[in-house]
């Protein structure tokens, strides 16, 4: 294999890599901002209800509770807003997936087409990084403790698939 070839291959791992991370990173963002989402949309909807329950609006001892509820199930929406915790989930998942696929096109550009011709792959790697500068224009920048702990998940083998690590095994033992 050429020169040329070995270094295209290099940057496609480089780029299938920086794709996991960015997924990884992506969906663990994802996941805090539903929970968040929950707490600031859906919650504040249970205490409007039951700061209206007729129940515990007549009990006199609990007018403290209701009007809690009221104030907090006003309170929580503007405070979500305010965070500007309002991200659109339907742009981050759409561009996790996107980093998703490019990490599997990046891995089998770099195993499979520079096998071939190299005009081929350099094709294919123009293509591909055409993709990528598409997915990253979204600009979207996770906080930092997304980075750590997408990071730690990779690090501690969550994206790790058994035919690789199977060949792995193989290729210590023969």
């Amino acid at each position: 294999m050429d020169e040329r070839t070995q270094n295209l291959i290099a940057e496609c791992k480089r780029q299938e890599e920086s794709c996991l991370y960015t997924s990884t990173k992506i969906y663990e963002w994802l996941k805090s901002l539903r929970w968040w989402r929950v707490m600031f949309v859906v919650v504040p909807i249970f205490l409007g209800g039951l700061a209206t329950w007729p129940l515990l609006a007549k009990q006199t001892d609990l007018q403290w509770l209701t009007g809690v509820c009221a104030l907090l199930a006003g309170l929580m929406p503007a405070v979500y807003k305010a965070l500007d915790m309002d991200v659109s989930l339907d742009t981050l998942t759409k561009s996790a997936h996107q980093f998703k696929i490019l990490q599997d096109r990046f891995r089998q550009a770099w195993q499979v087409t520079a096998l071939g011709d190299f005009d081929e792959f350099k094709s294919e790697f123009a293509a591909l990084m055409d993709r990528m500068d598409a997915a990253r224009a979204n600009s979207l920048t996770a906080p930092e403790r997304f980075f750590k702990k997408a990071h730690k998940k990779i690090g501690d083998g969550h994206y790790d698939f058994s035919v690789d690590l199977q060949k792995k095994t193989d290729n210590t033992t023969v």
